[in-house]
């Protein structure tokens, strides 16, 4: 039996076929030019959207944008991969036209269309919301770390750089013994010659001056990166590395169809402070004023919190748990209860705490709550404060804080499902496609590059929810570019009663929820 046979490596084609031709009707890369075509590079604010009539002629930057679109989308980022690409892969050279950039032509794109690639996120961000795709009613908050261009060798701070200092100059101490030793010695012991000594000492003089600079750096800041100065040393998690130099990117992901809302750049490495801001760019992309918002321990911040709360979004956030402290288990502040009525705090052991007044700590207004004859008398005294009486401290904003804790508490299925939401997200992107680790710095261009990623994430996303039928998504497209949107947004009333009655529902939604 004989092998199947293909075409013959010599024959020749007697119809010679297009690039066109050898693309099928349903690939990826004819939707990716069909969205880059609608776009208004001039408006987006991409370098080159205009051709001078003097000099060398540019790259057009749709063609540059959708081969990086491509590129991510099939898990290839390097400059210089994708320089090879538009030699060998036919799809590239359909999307490109057959022309054939070199990597520093590639590079610099990305490098110098910051604003441009995080416009064009946005772009198809009001797209999918223009297609239905956001549901608006549910969305999930969590951050992921990537790893900086920055090795934790080049992150410094006091400690890291006074222990260097302290062994360099151990070491020069020892080199100078050392030129020492071999001016007065006759012995045939084999030692450094003096040139040698004075090589490594100068070098050792020029690491020491460095640290030094990096010494007086640090009296005005905790670290320092050499190589990305934007870049922090975080806690990770993952792969075996507690620690490693990251960014925090911050996700806001929509619910109905998993799509990234949006995201911010944070060098933070906690969470805090964070919830607010990102409720309100969701509200700005997806046009509604109310929806409800999932997120964990991490984002538990009164202030932040209640802001959402004022300003329409419905939060279900997990309690983070107390710390230590001289309180034993029975004696923890969850263990006092708050009496509305009279205003007052119920011990473990049946005690009331009256109010005594108000203090203020931190920039927050506190009302203060104790029972000094009580404490006194009380034979279990030193399980529950090593003061002379314990106080509690109520926030005054905490009323709306116990409202969101119990509605958390009543909706714990609806909580859990932020897992599925979220990290199915930060799965596929780092899990499944690889990217963990930015090829860029500082962080402007680390936020274009997130764009870039995010974008093909949603890409993807979309592409599958049509079933990979390019012409219905691509007719889509057309029918709700972002211009016609705009114009529509502020000319047809019909949208306006549409939202109108969407965030009337949303609203009946958030009392269900607060019963």
């Amino acid at each position: 039996m004989n092998y199947k046979q293909g075409t013959d490596k010599k024959a020749r084609s007697l119809f010679p076929m297009s690039l066109a031709d050898q693309i099928s009707e349903n690939n990826i890369c004819r939707v990716i030019y069909a969205f880059v075509e609608q776009l208004d590079m001039k408006k987006l604010n991409f370098k080159y959207s205009e051709c001078k009539d003097r000099g060398d002629r540019p790259y057009d930057p749709r063609m540059l944008l959708c081969l990086y679109i491509y590129g991510y989308l099939h898990r290839i980022r390097s400059s210089r991969r994708l320089e090879a690409e538009t030699h060998r892969n036919i799809e590239v050279m359909w999307l490109m036209n057959e022309l054939t950039p070199d990597d520093k032509t590639i590079c610099n794109f990305r490098k110098d269309n910051i604003s441009g690639l995080t416009a064009v996120f946005r772009e198809f961000s009001i797209l999918c919301k223009n297609l239905n795709l956001f549901g608006g009613k549910i969305t999930a908050t969590d951050s992921t770390k990537f790893r900086a261009n920055n090795s934790r060798q080049n992150n410094h701070n006091k400690a890291t750089v006074n222990k260097k200092l302290s062994s360099i100059n151990k070491r020069i101490s020892e080199y100078m013994n050392i030129l020492e030793e071999s001016d007065s010695s006759q012995t045939d012991e084999v030692m450094p010659t003096t040139d040698e000594i004075k090589a490594i000492l100068e070098n050792l003089n020029a690491r020491k001056e460095k640290l030094e600079t990096f010494a007086h750096c640090l009296e005005t800041a905790s670290e320092i990166s050499t190589v990305d100065p934007d870049a922090r040393l975080m806690r990770s998690g993952g792969d075996a590395r507690p620690l490693d130099v990251c960014y925090n990117v911050q996700t806001i992901v929509d619910s109905k169809n998993n799509l990234i809302v949006d995201f911010a750049i944070s060098t933070c490495p906690d969470d805090k402070g964070n919830l607010f801001k990102m409720t309100e760019k969701a509200k700005e992309v997806m046009g509604v004023d109310t929806f409800v918002n999932l997120a964990d321990r991490g984002y538990y911040d009164g202030e932040d919190i209640v802001a959402c709360e004022d300003n329409g979004v419905i939060c279900l956030v997990l309690k983070p748990k107390s710390g230590g402290g001289s309180q034993s288990k029975d004696f923890k502040k969850e263990r006092f209860i708050y009496d509305r009525e009279k205003n007052c705090y119920i011990c473990p052991l049946g005690n009331e705490l009256s109010f005594k007044g108000e203090e203020k700590r931190d920039g927050k207004d506190y009302f203060v709550y104790f029972n000094f004859s009580a404490c006194n008398e009380c034979a279990l005294k030193s399980e529950c404060t090593r003061a002379k009486y314990r106080k509690i401290s109520r926030v005054s904003y905490q009323d709306k804080l116990d409202i969101v804790d119990k509605r958390t508490a009543n909706n714990r299925k609806l909580y859990l499902k932020r897992y599925e939401i979220i990290e199915h997200v930060f799965g596929t992107i780092k899990g499944v496609w690889g990217f963990k680790q930015y090829l860029c710095r500082s962080k402007p261009k680390v936020s274009a590059e997130t764009s870039l990623t995010y974008l093909c994430y949603n890409f993807r996303r979309v592409f599958n929810i049509y079933g990979g039928n390019v012409k219905k998504l691509v007719g889509a497209m057309k029918a709700y570019s972002s211009f016609f949107f705009d114009f529509s947004l502020k000319m047809d009333i019909f949208q306006k009663i549409f939202i109108f009655l969407r965030n009337l529902k949303n609203k009946k939604m958030r009392l269900q929820f607060n019963r």
